[in-house]
């Protein structure tokens, strides 16, 4: 785990111009270095520490609480999805978003379906890269642009509902699922609505369940199928 001082001094404030904290878990020294050297170009995104392995992501998130976690998915020992599974039952509150080689459906699905917050590929241009963060940051999900087809193409095999109406969902429940649609997190669309955090995670359980989608973003992309047509 990186606890250099350059990084221990940036984690104990807030700069003023509102700096989102980050930090990433990854088992390459020089991807981490990487993206370390992309963020001195954006006074805006804030590493605050970095770790090698799953384990010590764990415990540097639980330390540091950073707005955004970057997740690489093939590490040695506990791997990306595990990780990510840990930090939900410990409801830690970042996004995470998983940034990693890996276009293989099984692995974007898997990621998406265990909660993470955006799937984003290493081969991005770095300003590109740096739009999807700050992107992230706002609570808005992100997917790499050539991903979205390779989702949609794995929900077409499984049985869905033809509409809102026809799954029985509430009126609040359809104004939920287009909010997500839109990429709001929880935070934000219980801000949007006037409604608690809390709230907004049960009828998000409950339209999941109704439409037989297992993520948000699996109900993002079934709301974008439908306003194609598709």
């Amino acid at each position: 785990m990186n606890s250099d001082p350059r990084f221990g001094n940036e984690a104990a404030t807030t700069p003023a111009n509102k700096s989102h904290t980050m930090i990433v878990i990854d088992d390459h020294p020089l991807f981490r270095k990487g993206v370390a050297d992309l963020l001195t170009l954006d006074d805006s995104l804030t590493l605050v520490g970095d770790a090698s392995s799953g384990q010590e992501g764990l415990k540097l998130a639980a330390e540091k609480n950073p707005d955004l976690i970057l997740l690489d998915l093939h590490m040695k020992g506990m791997d990306g999805l595990e990780t990510l599974k840990a930090m939900k039952e410990l409801d830690i509150d970042s996004r995470v978003i998983i940034l990693t080689v890996s276009d293989a459906e099984e692995d974007v699905v898997a990621a998406l379906r265990l909660g993470a917050d955006g799937y984003l590929l290493k081969d991005m241009e770095p300003e590109d890269t740096l739009e999807q963060l700050h992107t992230a940051a706002k609570g808005r999900l992100v997917i790499s642009d050539k991903l979205t087809e390779l989702i949609a193409r794995a929900l077409r095999g499984e049985p869905q509902p033809k509409g809102p109406g026809e799954a029985g969902l509430t009126d609040r429940e359809q104004q939920i699922l287009k909010l997500i649609a839109d990429g709001l997190s929880n935070k934000l669309i219980a801000r949007k609505l006037d409604i608690s955090e809390g709230t907004v995670k049960v009828h998000v359980k409950h339209l999941l369940k109704k439409l037989n989608l297992r993520s948000r973003v699996e109900a993002a992309v079934w709301v974008v199928n439908k306003r194609k047509g598709l």
